[in-house]
């Protein structure tokens, strides 16, 4: 059951960080940097605080506090990266501790309490409170880069209008066990 569920969250995790670097791909290096409003969050400011927050809830993940001191939240909303090698810098940085953490978990420590701002999680309670709080931040990025792309954006799954074609090559062949980062990774992305 542990192993299970933890090679599919990390399928997930992998899924939306490449949700992430897909909609990057299609951006200018000025878009990544665009706001709305002065109220709004750019790209470039949401991968800031989804990196300071994967390095704190992350480092130390099954022995510290999820809020690590060192912290500066506040600092996360505030555009602090200046091109587009530092966002994604920041964001590989967040994802290798995430990624190295998990790698870390097993059976012998599943059943580890695990403590964010002192309140105690299972495991798999921390897990995918992560798991839901990236994957919220991960569509804000997609929806951002969608609106600056507007016409000339590529979808990341079943483009508008795609559904019947879709569905049609999927029940076209025998039943099998998929999971969706499958499904969206290319043949080319897959090597």
């Amino acid at each position: 059951m542990e192993e299970n569920y933890l090679e599919s969250v990390k399928k997930q995790f992998q899924y939306y960080k490449l949700l992430g670097e897909k909609t990057f791909d299609q951006l200018t290096e000025a878009e990544l940097f665009w706001q709305y409003n002065p109220e709004s969050n750019s790209i470039a400011i949401i991968v800031n605080h989804l990196s300071g927050n994967m390095r704190s809830r992350w480092t130390d993940f099954l022995t510290s506090d999820g809020e690590k001191e060192w912290r500066n939240r506040d600092q996360e909303f505030e555009a602090v990266i200046r091109s587009k090698d530092e966002l994604l810098k920041r964001w590989n940085e967040g994802w290798q501790c995430l990624f190295e953490a998990l790698d870390l978990v097993n059976r012998d420590n599943f059943n580890t309490e695990v403590y964010i701002r002192n309140q105690g999680h299972t495991v798999v309670e921390a897990i995918n409170r992560q798991l839901a709080h990236y994957s919220y931040h991960v569509g804000q990025l997609v929806y951002i880069g969608r609106m600056i792309r507007a016409s000339a954006w590529r979808s990341l799954s079943i483009p508008k209008g795609g559904s019947q074609t879709f569905n049609k090559e999927k029940f076209s062949r025998e039943k099998h066990k998929e999971h969706f980062t499958d499904e969206f990774l290319g043949e080319e992305d897959k090597e």
